[in-house]
């Protein structure tokens, strides 16, 4: 009884009406023909739902094949399916509107196919609709003064780190800097350590470390090992295969530094009540009377500028330009967006365009004192990125004058004029400043710098001590610690060691020992090298073999009345007489001085290694008798320096690298690395002559060597 039990059960499961037979005398089930032929529910939204996608199929053919009329083939398939035509269009295809008139066309599957760009006003419609959606823990919306609503804090003052100006002051925010950053380019691969050094590391791609301009930017001039350095725009890049804009071409004198001075700022090392003050700092006002009326457009355009999306907030500012042509806040967000665009293309004509654009922008009426300032910093600081030194020093002039109180104002102003080699102005600038704000640590290391390099090497000691001591924003940098240190070193003040430790701990120095400023990360260091660590041992025996030709050569060009030798002018000798005669420097040949010295010029020109350093030099050094070498540091951890003896005394001359002293030989090559500290006496009674030979730092790639900025 069970299994029939069983058995019934399943049966009554397994139940299905019986067949019938339809007019054309073909069995079908009973359920499909009381469907009506087939056709259920389900299956006419599945037909629905085919139809639909050859709707959009078909435009895409339309455009893309030119073969079939699309109007046509969508009005057949709803007529054999007894569809609303309208309907098909604006309701089950209007997810594909993508030109904003209502309906799915043909325009629209063009800009589906990227043939056609989509209009501003969708964008914009579209940002609009985006901005008006609040997650749930968003953050209250800004003041109406403010359209980004951004809490910038330290973002340009790191922006200037690959930009050489002096950073903002505690009273004034640029108008959300996060996406106004001038260098991915720094950057990213930026050069610049965040921690206040010049680090070059290898990259397959550009850096910004040699380039001002986002093309073809020529090779800055010789640094200095000195304290008379230059104060130039170099920050460590590769230069781009063509230029758009030709870069103003600047004179620097002999006084101008070096370096650009790292403007980061040193939380920890701020009292508390200068934190707290910054904390409070007001949002800047962008926007006038009148342009918060139109807020929400601004605020649109300016979505698409954060997104990255830069082509099409050019496009929405210009509209809104047009639209509302007295308006300042939509023309410096053009600005903006132009310099956004030039970043992405790396093009200097852009660029050019965007500065002319903040040059509008402030001048049109009703701008707010915020947005002025803004706008001028900014044409400033991208003046300086191509180059344009007198440019941005009128920029900042103007600025100064309309802000006279603005003591941030002005140290950008000094530093504007060293980057020309105008040091005296410069002083003139740090000395208004330190009368009205004696504590301003900024203006202190820089006007210590500026002592230092007209020599008076004791006033300078407490302005660069103090200005670091502050931890003011601009101060942390490794070359106010390296000038510190240098000028306790020739006043006898071993504190020295105290400052190149605590800028070794800051990041700025690979060691107390090694304190190059222009470095690539990642190089082998050690201070002396023998000739097989360099792997150069065919140049080392080319030079020991020819040294007496190499000598006599050096010698005929010694005599006093032909000026071939010329004083050392970097400040290095405490006292005596040092005189060099150059044959190739930062990797170019001086045809005049080889045509004197013909055979050691020959020698030399098939190792590129030598020839072809473009951060090193090759010349004769002759020193005289009671000759001394305050202890120094070269520039840049990229070279190794070869000295070859060619006439020694006997005793008296010797050269100190850290704590490894050692003396020459004639005929044989010494080879060390002179970004490690180095010292040298004279005490001898005749004169000692030697051969200077850079050569690349052998673990250098053959693109890092063609590619790393002159030295």
């Amino acid at each position: 009884m069970a299994p029939r039990k069983n058995f019934r059960n399943q049966a009554k499961k397994e139940v299905r009406p019986a067949a019938v037979v339809n007019k054309n005398g073909v069995k079908v089930e009973a359920s499909v023909a009381a469907s009506g032929g087939g056709f259920s529910g389900t299956k006419i939204f599945t037909w629905f739902m085919v139809l639909a996608l050859l709707g959009v199929w078909s435009s895409v053919a339309v455009v893309w094949f030119d073969l079939v009329d699309y109007d046509n083939v969508i009005a057949e398939r709803a007529k054999e399916f007894r569809l609303n035509f309208s309907e098909v269009l604006q309701g089950k295809l209007s997810a594909y509107d993508a030109d904003g008139d209502g309906d799915f066309d043909v325009e629209d599957a063009k800009v589906l196919l990227g043939l056609k760009e989509r209009p501003v006003s969708v964008l914009l419609r579209e940002a609009k609709e985006e901005s008006a959606v609040k997650e749930p823990d968003a953050v209250p919306p800004p003041d109406d003064d403010d359209v980004d609503g951004s809490q910038n804090t330290d973002v340009e003052s790191e922006i200037q780190a690959a930009v050489p100006l002096p950073p903002i002051s505690d009273d004034f925010i640029p108008d959300d800097s996060r996406d106004e950053a001038t260098h991915p380019y720094e950057d990213e691969n930026n050069a610049i350590d965040t921690k206040g050094e010049l680090v070059e590391k290898a990259q397959p791609q550009q850096t910004l470390e040699e380039s001002k301009q986002y093309n073809n930017q020529p090779g800055s001039p010789e640094t200095k090992e000195t304290v008379q350095v230059r104060y130039n725009a170099e920050a460590e890049s590769v230069p781009e295969p063509e230029a758009d804009v030709e870069p103003e071409v600047e004179s620097v004198p002999e006084l101008e530094a070096e370096f650009v001075p790292k403007l980061k700022e040193n939380a920890e090392d701020q009292p508390k009540d200068k934190l707290k003050e910054k904390a409070k700092k007001k949002k800047p006002k962008l926007l006038n009377k009148f342009e918060k009326t139109i807020k929400t457009e601004i605020d649109a355009a300016e979505k698409l500028r954060k997104k990255g999306k830069v082509e099409e907030a050019v496009r929405a500012f210009e509209t809104l330009v047009l639209q509302y042509p007295q308006s300042p806040r939509c023309r410096y967000g053009k600005a903006l967006a132009e310099d956004g665009l030039a970043e992405k293309m790396l093009s200097n004509d852009m660029l050019q365009k965007a500065i002319g654009t903040y040059k509008e922008a402030s001048e049109l009426p009703n701008a707010t004192p915020d947005l002025i300032k803004a706008t001028l910093k900014k044409r400033a600081e991208r003046q300086q990125f191509l180059g344009r030194m007198r440019g941005a020093l009128a920029t900042l002039e103007k600025l100064v004058q309309i802000f006279p109180e603005d003591m941030a104002l002005k140290n950008d102003l000094g530093v504007a004029h060293l980057l020309i080699g105008d040091n005296n102005s410069a002083k003139r600038v740090y000395e208004e400043v330190l009368a009205t704000a004696p504590s301003d640590g900024f203006a202190k290391v820089h006007y210590g710098f500026i002592l230092k390099s007209e020599n008076k090497i004791a006033e300078s000691i407490p302005f660069l001590r103090d200005g670091l001591e502050s931890g003011d924003p601009g101060t942390d940098d490794g070359r106010f610690y390296f000038h510190l240190g240098d000028a306790l070193q020739r006043m006898g003040d071993d504190s020295a060691y105290k400052w190149y430790e605590r800028g070794h701990q800051r990041g700025h120095f690979a060691s107390v020992w090694q304190r190059s400023l222009y470095n690539v990360d990642g190089l082998k260091a050690q201070p002396w090298w023998t000739p097989k660590d360099t792997g150069y041992m065919d140049l080392v025996k080319t030079l020991e073999r020819n040294w007496r030709i190499i000598r006599d050569e050096a010698q005929s060009v010694m005599d006093k009345t032909t000026g071939l030798f010329v004083p050392e002018e970097e400040n290095l000798r405490e006292k005596g007489e040092w005189g060099q005669f150059t044959l190739w420097q930062q990797g170019k040949k001086a045809g005049e001085s080889c045509r004197s010295v013909p055979k050691t010029c020959g020698l030399l020109e098939r190792y590129p290694e030598a020839t072809g350093c473009k951060r090193g030099q090759i010349k004769f050094s002759v020193m005289q008798p009671g000759t001394h070498v305050w202890p120094h540091t070269g520039p840049t951890n990229c070279r190794l320096r070869m000295h070859l003896g060619l006439v020694i005394p006997k005793t008296g001359c010797k050269i100190r690298c850290t704590n490894d002293t050692r003396a020459w030989e004639e005929g044989k090559v010494l080879i060390f690395d002179d970004s490690f500290e180095h010292e040298v006496w004279q005490d001898a009674d005749s004169y000692r002559l030697i051969f200077i030979v850079d050569v690349w730092h052998p673990e250098l790639t053959q693109y890092q060597r063609q590619t790393l900025s002159p030295i």
